[in-house]
């Protein structure tokens, strides 16, 4: 992501507050929804990721496709899971990610960054850092509509914190 967007700081002192985030995203995704996950091991991606997945209407286990690059299921849209931490950028570049980006379905995709110049130019940006036993601080980046205004009412709405 070379270019800049406004960022927003949303504080999770507790699972509870980033359920909340990840319920409110699921309820606004529509088809082609891309968000960007990234964070240092152990800060919450594959959990926020369940999160989201549950209040998208997904049933059964989300869990991290580390392995399998890309793991889909059926929920109120389709849901496609994606963890790049293993790709190289030429790797994920021969696994033809376009036609998930702009289907029918969500993608959310664990350590986006390693794939930035692969995503598409209008995507939501979540960086998930560890402050505490459960506490995290989630920066939030919109780029491109509809996640630039998605971040303004969620900001209208007091849910982000200077």
């Amino acid at each position: 992501m070379s270019h800049y967007k406004e960022q927003y700081i949303y504080t999770s002192n507790q699972l509870q507050d980033t359920e909340a985030l990840a319920a409110w995203l699921a309820e606004v995704a529509i088809p082609g929804t891309v968000i960007g996950l990234d964070g240092d091991l152990g800060a919450g991606k594959t959990a926020f990721s369940q999160l989201f997945a549950k209040y998208l209407g997904v049933k059964g286990i989300v869990n991290s496709p580390t392995f399998t690059i890309i793991k889909e299921y059926e929920g109120r849209l389709p849901f496609y899971h994606m963890d790049v931490y293993r790709l190289s950028m030429d790797e994920a570049d021969e696994l033809g990610l376009d036609e998930y980006f702009y289907g029918e379905g969500v993608s959310l995709v664990e350590w986006s960054q390693i794939i930035s110049e692969l995503l598409p130019e209008s995507h939501l940006h979540l960086f998930l850092e560890t402050t505490g036993v459960d506490q995290r601080k989630i920066t939030v980046r919109g780029f491109g509509e509809p996640y630039e205004e998605w971040c303004c009412n969620l900001n209208k709405n007091g849910v982000f914190k200077s």
